[in-house]
């Protein structure tokens, strides 16, 4: 009887749980002028630009 070879694991990052995942992607274009805006106001605050849009975002809409 041949021996069962275990599944070699995957490559990347493991699937995150079940509503631990941040959501959807907003795929926004920027200017060159925009984008080197807000990566000024991003560094200014220590933050990525990913945080700063999101914090930015959210201040914005009262969340």
């Amino acid at each position: 009887m041949p021996t069962l070879k275990p599944k070699p694991k995957k490559p990347g990052r493991p699937k995150m749980a079940k509503g631990e995942a941040k959501g959807t992607i907003v795929p926004v274009r920027f200017s060159p002028e925009e984008r080197k805006r807000v990566e000024s106001a991003a560094k200014a605050s220590n933050q990525n630009v990913s945080t700063w849009i999101r914090s930015t975002l959210s201040a914005a809409i009262g969340g």
